[in-house]
């Protein structure tokens, strides 16, 4: 007997965890953090569905918080097995985990110091030894490579062109006789032709089940080119003499902006102005997307060979210490700041957001999807005041969002992956997405003639 139960990344867009079961072995394809909405962090410090203990094997799609973040919890809840994943991601990985756990540690510390916790003592969900003790449980498994998992069961990575690392989940069913299935997983699918890292690889042609990404399955992306709108932010905050805060996800997209940064320099369409990132895990980050040139496409590579940085040029400043993130808040404008997290739901961003959200010359740029619930949708959606650290913030600063820089397909991307596939499958799960997205993308593969379905949380569908 073969089921799916969709323990996350259903109704929603965070959380992703998918427990595929097969001849009584348990695989479980993605184990996140669930963000955004109160209702659904919550869902973080519930007793795992299954006992960890029970889980055979995880299969990570990418390293990203959303897709990864709850393994260490997973593991001190009993888990045991092998964890696998591409090079990228599980060096991406060591550093994002320990990272999530630091920070978590770090908060609890200054919501107890503050006393603005409603818990009495606040913890965190898991500290950074925690973290650090399940890095050793990931096997790096390269793109193309097959491994048995036994029970029939065996799976391959192959590109999703997300970000450094990322895979689409190529999992074998295999039954009695000749019997075989395939289940394709697309994780988090990439855009076509943006630079820094290749196309997502094509799915499998035969694939018998696919679990499909929805997160702008009821949009398109923007066809203006976000350098754009990017120049456009910069060049008036230079005018203005201001600061622009930029809150970006460590992984992926604090790269891509930076990437596009240089390029408007080079153009001589920006002033060299200086740039921080602040945020130890982008830091590391940016490195191993240097280091990993496996994962580059021709163009980054061109520029590579020609001697040029195009991540991480001489005016741009990494800021790993405490130290050196306090260094900012002394500096005056013009300045860009890039800083984790991207829906400005923690992390160091929030100490810059929290001093410079009341000056009318700072500008804040939101460059990525935002949850439903999180800082930063509240924030475009013009609430005059914020909470931030236990106390309300007032927002005089210009608040705006710039289109282009997302890493996920829209409904025409994943419609342009999808063609490879030579029929219908046999059931196609639509994951990932809010309820406008899943519905739209339902909508959308039924009248290819594919049979598709938006599974609830929780729910359980036999194969």
């Amino acid at each position: 007997m073969t089921s799916i139960q969709f323990l996350g990344a259903a109704g929603t867009v965070t959380g992703s965890r998918h427990l595929v079961e097969h001849n009584g072995r348990k695989v479980l394809l993605d184990c996140g953090l669930f963000q955004g909405l109160k209702k659904i962090r919550s869902r973080n410090w519930d007793k795992f569905p299954v006992p960890p203990e029970s889980i055979d094997t995880v299969v990570l799609s990418h390293a990203h918080i959303d897709h990864t973040g709850w393994l260490p919890r997973l593991v001190k809840q009993g888990f045991n097995g092998d964890i696998y994943a591409t090079p990228a991601t599980r060096d991406l990985a060591a550093i994002m985990l320990p990272d999530s756990g630091r920070i978590q540690e770090e908060e609890a510390e200054y919501a107890n110091r503050k006393g603005y916790s409603k818990h009495s003592p606040a913890l965190p969900l898991y500290a950074e030894d925690d973290a650090v003790a399940c890095i050793p449980r990931i096997r790096a498994l390269p793109y193309e490579n097959s491994i048995e998992l036994g029970d029939g069961l065996s799976v391959t990575l192959r590109r999703a062109g997300h970000i450094l690392g990322s895979a689409v989940v190529n999992l074998e069913l295999n039954g009695p006789g000749e019997q075989r299935r395939t289940l394709v997983y697309s994780g988090d699918l990439g855009r076509y032709e943006v630079p820094i890292i290749p196309d997502p690889d094509p799915p499998h042609r035969h694939a018998t089940y696919v679990m499909v990404e929805c997160t702008y399955g009821d949009r398109s992306h923007a066809e203006n080119h976000p350098q754009d709108d990017l120049r456009k932010h910069v060049r008036r905050m230079v005018d203005e003499n201001g600061v622009l805060i930029i809150p970006a996800f460590a992984i992926g997209r604090t790269q891509g902006i930076l990437y596009h940064l240089r390029q408007l320099q080079l153009a001589g369409e920006i002033p060299e102005i200086p740039t921080f990132v602040d945020s130890p895990m982008a830091c590391d980050a940016t490195a191993l997307y240097l280091m990993h040139r496996e994962e580059h496409d021709e163009e980054m590579v061109k520029l590579l060979i020609g001697g040029e940085q195009p991540i991480q040029p001489d005016h741009v400043y990494m800021a790993r210490s405490v130290r050196e993130s306090k260094a900012i808040a002394e500096r005056d404008g013009p300045l860009i700041i890039i800083s984790a997290s991207g829906m400005a739901s923690g992390g160091r961003v929030l100490h810059h957001l929290k001093q410079r959200l009341s000056d009318p010359k700072t500008a804040v740029l939101f460059a990525g999807y935002q949850a439903v619930g999180s800082r930063g949708r509240r924030m475009l959606d013009g609430e005059t005041s914020i909470r931030i650290h236990g106390r309300s913030v007032s927002i005089k600063a210009r608040i705006g969002q710039i289109y282009g820089f997302s890493a996920h397909a829209d409904y025409e991307g994943v419609n342009r992956w999808l063609s490879s596939v030579e029929k219908p499958p046999q059931r196609t799960f639509c994951v990932h997405g809010e309820p406008s997205g899943l519905h739209a993308m339902q909508e959308r593969l039924a009248a290819r003639g594919w049979p598709a379905h938006v599974p609830d949380y929780m729910e359980k569908v036999e194969l």
